[in-house]
């Protein structure tokens, strides 16, 4: 039986870049006779606490604690027949970890990206240990790798300047577990959601004029779902935390999905995951114009796209006032996904990275 280690930063079931990129997989690579085994950096308790503010204490323990095990992980490497490492080995300093796996215990390494992770993009929370992280080791991580892994076609262009062996693997939805739900109560009010992490937040300040003027023209609630709230200039919303167990009939209160984004170069990395989420819940999904939401979106279609505000404020009046359109739209989206960014359309191509 082939065995493969998983390195990666967070707790198994815990962040949607693993959950959605190759977790959600591992029952088939089992069908498939490999045996799994996860090594996350992070433990449970320090993943709860690294993105609040101060705690300077308890994240340096962890830290510590978590490159002494990654140190130690490598004295079992030998056991493996291939090592799949998700973003990095180390959260901080040079790829000395990748290093010894590739070149001196001459293990194939399978490296997936779903950012632009070679860029400087850090949180305030972390802004120190951000200017330690070493962000050009991505290069020399896709030179040592046998195969490298990535969530778009401008991610992969990077990469083969390092690694002939890439493959455009997208994040993708299990359309069994998102299914839509059933129509809501007529007196219910229009909902357009939004769902993410707190460092993604950021890109509804984009939306909060639009939301102000549309509150006086249609009754209407905007809904927002993430670890912590947003910090925008926007009182009249509701804020849900995610909950793991109730994600699905949270999402399912979205009468629409929006998928704002800045267009920087750190947003062509984005792999469209929320516009995905939306989609395959039959939720009529907008987004803005940028990276690969151009490729997910057909604009009318399964979905409308966005270049300004002006736009947004169509696109959403459009839906708001029309029933029908947000229903057809919606069936056309989860279409989409079933077809081209499910797990089942998938899969034959994220085993291609195992063979």
């Amino acid at each position: 039986m082939k065995r493969i280690l998983f390195i990666v930063p967070y707790p198994a079931e815990s962040a949607p870049s693993q959950r959605f990129r190759f977790e959600q997989y591992f029952g088939i690579l089992e069908k498939q006779g490999f045996n799994i085994e996860i090594a996350p950096f992070w433990s449970a308790s320090a993943w709860l606490l690294l993105y609040k503010p101060n705690q300077t204490i308890k994240k340096t323990i962890a830290l510590v604690t978590g490159i002494v095990k990654r140190f130690m992980l490598l004295f079992k490497i030998h056991g493996y027949s291939m090592v799949f490492i998700h973003r990095e080995a180390l959260p901080l300093g040079p790829p000395i970890i990748e290093y010894i796996i590739a070149r001196v215990l001459k293990k194939k390494i399978i490296y997936d990206f779903d950012d632009a992770i070679w860029l400087l993009n850090t949180s305030e929370q972390n802004s120190i240990a951000g200017r330690l992280k070493f962000h050009h080791k991505v290069k020399y991580i896709c030179k040592w790798s046998w195969k490298v892994s990535c969530g778009n076609a401008f991610l992969a262009d990077h990469a083969r300047k390092y690694n002939q062996q890439v493959f455009i693997n997208p994040t993708t939805i299990d359309t069994d577990y998102h299914q839509p739900g059933t129509d809501k109560a007529s007196n219910e009010l229009m909902t357009i959601g939004w769902t993410g992490t707190h460092s993604t937040t950021k890109y509804l300040k984009l939306l909060a004029p639009i939301f102000l003027e549309l509150k006086k023209k249609y009754a209407i609630k905007v809904m927002v779902i993430s670890d912590q709230p947003p910090d925008w200039d926007f009182p009249d919303y509701e804020f849900i935390e995610w909950n793991k167990e109730k994600e699905i009939d949270q999402l399912r209160r979205f009468d629409i999905g929006i998928m704002p984004l800045y267009d920087t170069i750190w947003e062509q990395g984005k792999c469209g995951f929320k516009a995905l989420q939306y989609m395959a819940m039959g939720i009529p999904t907008i987004v803005s114009n940028v990276g690969v939401n151009k490729q997910i979106i057909k604009h009318g279609e399964n979905g409308f796209i966005c270049d300004n505000q002006q736009g947004w404020s169509d696109c959403l009046s459009k839906l708001i006032c029309s029933k029908s359109e947000r229903k057809t739209m919606g069936a056309a989206g989860r279409k989409t996904v079933i077809e081209s960014y499910s797990v089942l359309a998938n899969t034959e191509l994220f085993l291609s990275l195992f063979a």
